[in-house]
């Protein structure tokens, strides 16, 4: 008995769609109710990390308590110590250091542009590139992108 296999053309994803389209993936796992983000650091072609938005590990997370930014009316973009959760990019940092990894010269897939804070982790990190999906109204973070000399470019 012969079988005959229908062969379906699918185009492989570039590098960069791949890894975007895991970000968003990650970015499921999220606890935020104003905005799911993820993030995946990338060196090589290979995942370092992966991180999303959320609260510290054995905290209560803001699907179970609230969200504290939203009560106080404070819009995207401002005042980001007011909140329980860290940012994506700060999870997919904190996982390599916990687990020892170097971050150096990687680059990193996240689902939005980074804020301020993570921009200059990112910085210090020695984080080479800032591939995104999405905006994020954060006009400080994008001047020191810039500065920074770190590269960046939207994922179409």
């Amino acid at each position: 008995m012969e079988i005959m296999q229908e062969q379906i053309a699918v185009s492989r994803p570039s590098y960069d769609a791949y890894f975007m389209e895991m970000a968003h993936v990650v970015a499921k796992r999220s606890t935020c109710q104003r905005r799911k983000v993820g993030a995946i650091l990338v060196k090589n072609k290979h995942i370092l990390s992966t991180g999303y938005n959320g609260a510290p590990k054995g905290m209560r997370h803001c699907d179970d308590v609230g969200c504290l930014r939203s009560n106080q009316g404070i819009p995207s973009g401002e005042r980001h110590e007011l909140c329980r959760g860290l940012h994506a990019e700060q999870n997919a940092i904190i996982q390599a250091a916990v687990f020892g990894i170097s971050i150096e010269g990687s680059t990193i897939y996240c689902t939005d542009t980074p804020c301020v804070v993570c921009v200059k982790m990112l910085i210090n990190a020695g984080v080479k590139e800032i591939i995104y999906a999405g905006e994020y109204p954060d006009q400080l973070a994008k001047e020191m992108i810039e500065e920074s000399g770190i590269k960046i470019k939207k994922l179409k």
